[in-house]
């Protein structure tokens, strides 16, 4: 890896640093990381997925994403808020995915949450993008990219509010930049420009 945060795959392109780190992560990093997500079961499945992953490598989660999308019910908000104890110990019993009994249970309340969120806000879209900072610097190097910022902190105050859990301000800022709300490709990245102009055209959305 060079200084600058960059790394040259056997494209000879430059791309985050961690983004070569393993096979799945450079279409990962490519088409999905970064790039606004505003579908509200969309946001809800980059939520409950960073909440899984708390304490586990982010690879971990993304080979078992599509056993995770299986088991929740394709992360549909409403179907999920509807799950009840027996879905609990179903989950439990499934090797594919995460068991985590705490996390799970987060997941269930999360969709209530979110269905609840909907309700009062009209998407949850409308309630997490209300916390996307301006645009700021590209960072440089990996050091330049924070685990928490004074958004993710009044994000995830916000959505414990509300009755989120397993949502801190380290899990709420992975979900803004997993979902575009924060453009955190480094300088000189291939793919940070075009990030950039699908984030500006978001916020507009949402302004």
């Amino acid at each position: 890896m060079s200084t600058s945060g960059l790394a040259a795959g056997d494209d000879g392109r430059r791309r985050c640093w961690w983004a070569l780190s393993a096979p799945e992560y450079v279409g990962y990093h490519d088409d999905e990381w970064g790039r606004p997500v505003t579908s509200d079961d969309g946001l809800f499945e980059r939520l409950t997925l960073e909440a899984f992953q708390s304490g586990l490598s982010w690879l971990t989660i993304l080979r078992k994403r599509d056993a995770f999308r299986s088991a929740f019910a394709g992360f549909d908000i409403a179907r999920v808020a509807e799950f009840g104890q027996a879905d609990v110990e179903r989950l439990l019993a499934d090797a594919s995915i995460v068991r985590n009994r705490a996390k799970i249970e987060a997941a269930i309340a999360n969709a209530r949450a979110a269905k609840q969120a909907v309700e009062e806000e009209g998407s949850l879209a409308a309630l997490l993008w209300r916390f996307a900072p301006p645009r700021r610097r590209a960072p440089r190097r990996r050091d330049d990219l924070p685990a928490t910022t004074s958004e993710s902190a009044a994000l995830a105050r916000e959505l414990r509010r509300r009755g989120f859990r397993f949502v801190g301000p380290t899990t709420a800022y992975a979900t803004m930049q997993a979902c575009g709300l924060v453009n955190d490709h480094v300088s000189g990245c291939l793919v940070r420009a075009e990030v950039e102009a699908e984030r500006a055209a978001a916020l507009s959305a949402w302004a």
